[in-house]
């Protein structure tokens, strides 16, 4: 194996990594969002500040996610 099938296995890694994360943080939002009816507004100050909490941390994997995108697809290049 070359240094550079080791990099793409790792970068696919952890794309891999950042999607099942992406994926369990937009479920968890899905819960809480069904919990309270499908709105934001009918939640409890808490529940509304982890709801955001969790809503930027799974904006910032979606960009991670695309940045790791285009790492991959520009090694097939």
């Amino acid at each position: 194996m070359t240094d550079n099938d080791s990099d793409q296995k790792q970068r696919v890694e952890d794309y891999q990594r950042v999607v099942l994360q992406y994926e369990q943080l937009d479920e968890e939002i899905d819960n809480l969002l069904m919990a309270h009816q499908g709105r934001s507004d009918r939640m409890s100050p808490e529940d509304h500040a982890r709801y955001r909490t969790l809503a930027r941390q799974r904006d910032e994997l979606y960009n991670e996610m695309r940045a790791l995108e285009q790492l991959l697809l520009s090694d097939d290049e």
